[in-house]
């Protein structure tokens, strides 16, 4: 595998794998290295026979603030096949991180926007500090939470979907727990570290394949999968880069200024 300049990557040798996302200087946001680089990562641990469980969690204050808006910017000069590539790319990752065979615990102890969501709502279990701040960020921005939105609205339900989708708002770790996007949130790091251990020893008794069996059992039984719609979201993504609208709130950003609809 090529060397990681973006992410971390390693395992136990009691086949704890441990990814940590290591751009904190810019948030943790996600450009076209990171997104290739945890793909890398998730076809190893699908490859792999000696991995029991994935630890995701993040370097820095911030564990994802979305999609890194200098890559957005960027796709601004491609033609519409040359976005549709990079929203593939965006959207496959999570795929693969969605078929992981065994179980992936995310630790989210900074805040989560955007593309962050996805990486959450591809998790099997989530555990966050009670400090934590999520949204679905992209539509102030112009934007559309495409790519992820499959992922999201599958683990948030129609209900809380509908409420958290399209608005924009933050929202803390206990709107978080009660519309199901994450499982546990802790007051303090010697909470989560004791929960993450316990999660670990549950998880090691239990014999590898049957998780593997019961993790690909329990996809089938959701109904559609998550995947099923890669078609259909990149090319909205790729719309949303091309729009009037897209384009003048990246450009707001980073001019700090308000985007033309903000009152």
């Amino acid at each position: 595998m090529k060397e990681l300049s973006t992410i971390s990557f390693n395992v136990s040798d009691k086949g704890v794998g441990k990814i940590t996302l290591s751009r904190p200087e810019k948030h943790n946001a996600m450009n076209r290295q990171m997104i290739d680089e945890l793909k890398d990562v998730a076809s190893q641990i699908i490859a792999s026979d000696n991995i029991r469980l994935v630890i995701l969690r993040a370097e820095g204050q911030t564990f994802c603030a979305g999609g890194d808006l200098n890559w957005m910017k960027e796709q601004e000069k491609k033609p519409k096949e040359g976005k549709l590539v990079e929203a593939r790319a965006l959207a496959t990752m999570l795929g693969s991180m969605n078929s992981l065979p065994v179980p992936l615990i995310t630790i989210v102890e900074g805040n989560a926007f955007g593309g962050g969501l996805g990486l959450i709502a591809v998790s099997d279990t989530v555990i966050a500090s009670s400090n934590a701040k999520f949204g679905l960020t992209e539509t102030r921005l112009g934007l559309i939470p495409a790519t992820i939105g499959p992922f999201v609205m599958k683990k948030l339900g129609e209900s809380y979907g509908r409420n958290l989708f399209f608005s924009g708002k933050i929202f803390n770790a206990r709107t978080a727990h009660k519309s199901g996007l994450v499982h546990y949130f802790c007051d303090d790091n010697q909470e989560i570290e004791t929960l993450v251990d316990s999660e670990i020893g549950n998880i090691m008794k239990c014999a590898p394949g049957a998780i593997k069996k019961s993790k690909e059992l329990s996809q089938k039984l959701s109904g559609e999968r998550p995947e099923e719609f890669l078609d259909l979201t990149i090319n909205i993504l790729a719309d949303s880069w091309e729009s009037k609208e897209g384009k003048e709130g990246i450009k707001a950003f980073f001019e700090k200024s308000k985007a033309p609809w903000v009152n």
